[in-house]
């Protein structure tokens, strides 16, 4: 038997007596590990195999410099340089991942919190005047007509919270795709503005590159936000041009203006702002959150800031090699 298969065994037990204890201190060092960073985890888990391979070649190697044991330092060197950076890289994007489901985790559950409130009010409406109609504590025509319109209403506003959920969970879920068709943004405009009182100044009537139903729901629910936050006597205001190779519209209103703090937090979906959701307020307050992710979804940006005696929505989207005015 050659010498070098008979010390074989001998080798393997040298070997495993060093490199074993190095094991042993890699694991204990993950973990206490455990609760800290997770790429400083993650170079550890690297870095224990490497080192008690190295010491198992070394322990073999009697703790004698050879070529062998070069040559086993350089390749455990060269695995280094490529395993540390890339478990570095790997950390670094699980520790992000990371946070960024327990912030979504604590998001629904805040988000799943304050919508059932919000769904308790109109079910609890229309609880009471159906029960009204059914013992008939409520007979005359006259009254009838008006509980039953009250409850169409209470209805109305169930119907809008779901739809918003609905239309949330598709943006989230990636399946709005908008079609890429010219549309005049004075069509939009003016089918979301309607008949209610807002003044419309308008630079330029751009054609603009989206769908429609998608740039109509976002320029709605800014709309919405707009004449629900500014007093009677307050004024809305929408203006359209074009800047840079691309739309924009504003939407400004007369709500006070926004805390500098809450300007980053506005389009978070269970962000409630300085004051507290009133149950009068129609939808289940996700306008804004599906209008910004609608606008992203046309390939534009949707941004607030304070201005003047209220605060101003800036809605960009791509304008459309279509470059003649309607």
């Amino acid at each position: 038997m050659s010498p070098v298969l008979a010390d074989l065994p001998k080798m393997a037990l040298i070997g495993l007596a060093c490199a074993v204890p190095v094991a042993a201190i890699g694991t204990v060092l993950l973990h206490r590990l455990r609760r800290g960073s997770l790429t400083v985890s993650m170079a550890v888990l690297v870095l224990v195999p490497l080192a008690a391979t190295l010491a198992g070649i070394i322990g073999i190697c009697g703790f004698m410099y050879t070529q062998q044991t070069q040559a086993a330092l350089v390749v455990c060197g060269l695995v280094t340089l490529i395993t540390v950076p890339v478990a570095l890289l790997l950390g670094r994007s699980m520790s992000r991942r990371s946070v960024w489901e327990r912030e979504a985790a604590s998001v629904r559950r805040e988000l799943v919190s304050w919508i059932s409130h919000d769904l308790r009010t109109p079910l609890a409406g229309i609880r009471a005047m159906t029960e009204a109609l059914a013992d008939g504590v409520v007979s005359d025509p006259a009254e009838v007509r008006e509980y039953v319109v009250r409850v169409r209403g209470e209805a109305d506003r169930l119907s809008g919270m779901v739809d918003d959920l609905f239309e949330l969970s598709r943006i989230n879920a990636g399946e709005v795709r908008p079609r890429r068709d010219p549309v005049p943004l004075r069509d939009v405009v003016e089918d979301v503005v309607g008949s209610s009182s807002v003044r419309v100044e308008v630079e330029e009537w751009p054609v603009v590159l989206g769908g429609q139903r998608e740039l109509s729901r976002a320029l709605r629910n800014l709309l919405d936000n707009a004449l629900r936050h500014t007093p009677e006597d307050g004024v809305v205001t929408v203006r359209a041009g074009v800047a840079d190779g691309s739309a924009w519209v504003t939407v400004d209103d007369e709500c006070g203006g926004i805390p500098p703090g809450d300007l980053d937090r506005v389009f978070d979906v269970a962000f409630r702002g300085g004051q507290a959701r009133t149950p009068g307020e129609s939808g289940a307050g996700l306008g804004l959150p599906i209008a910004q992710g609608l606008v992203r979804a046309l390939g534009g940006s949707l941004g607030v800031s304070n201005h003047g005696t209220g605060c101003r929505f800036r809605l960009t989207v791509p304008r459309s090699p279509q470059v003649e005015r309607v």
